[in-house]
């Protein structure tokens, strides 16, 4: 999504083709955390009863370019200052996240997630972390999960009004699965979690400063 931005696609090709993206990279991240018992369903469940049926809203609606643009940039200012650990950090101290709480917190997650196709993690996590309603990996579990199903509910949405995707849209996820494997092998081998951050929030605010002045 973020280098779409920064390459100027469409926002009528960027909106499905990101929350085609994210189904297989969000399905790959949540199977890993799955797998390692870091996934929390009562967790889970109480963001995505709301967040599933309003993403499929905000998928069916279009959205004006420039204000599709505006908000994407603002929505990308979380994962900013996720990456540079402005806020997000772990609490030692758990709180039952009540069903309310999940309903409104991801019913709004949800629609923008639908509306603008961001699948909606970059906020969940951070909002998990901040009112202490689960651990970092719980919340990147659950996060995980939730972009999948709001990315399959928002790209149902996209299609039930007449939205199609293009070959490039297919191709671009080739590439972001190949480009997933590299970077988790750089990642992990060659770049210190210091500098990655670094690196990623500098592709993010060039991201974010020219959705906002374009």
């Amino acid at each position: 999504k973020k280098l779409m931005a920064i390459f100027s696609f469409a926002p009528e090709t960027m909106k499905p083709t990101a929350l085609l993206l994210n189904l297989f990279v969000a399905g790959m991240s949540f199977y890993y955390y799955y797998k390692e018992g870091y996934f929390n369903k009562k967790l889970f469940i109480a963001f995505a009863l709301a967040s599933i049926p309003l993403a499929f809203l905000g998928g069916r609606i279009e959205v004006d370019a420039s204000i599709y643009k505006k908000i994407l940039a603002v929505l990308l200012v979380f994962a900013i200052l996720k990456m540079l650990n402005v806020f997000g950090k772990e609490s030692e101290s758990i709180k039952q996240v009540k069903l309310w709480q999940g309903l409104v917190v991801g019913g709004i997650i949800g629609f923008f997630s639908g509306l603008i196709g961001i699948g909606g993690g970059i906020i969940l996590s951070p909002v998990i972390l901040l009112l202490h309603w689960g651990k970092m990996k719980e919340a990147a579990a659950v996060s995980a999960l939730f972009i999948w199903v709001n990315s399959a509910a928002g790209l149902i949405g996209q299609l039930s009004s007449g939205v199609v995707l293009e070959k490039e849209s297919f191709i671009l996820v080739a590439v972001a699965l190949i480009g997933g494997v590299l970077g988790g092998y750089y990642g992990s081998k060659k770049i210190n979690n210091t500098n990655l951050r670094y690196i990623l929030a500098f592709v993010l605010i060039i991201a974010c400063a020219k959705l906002m002045f374009t």
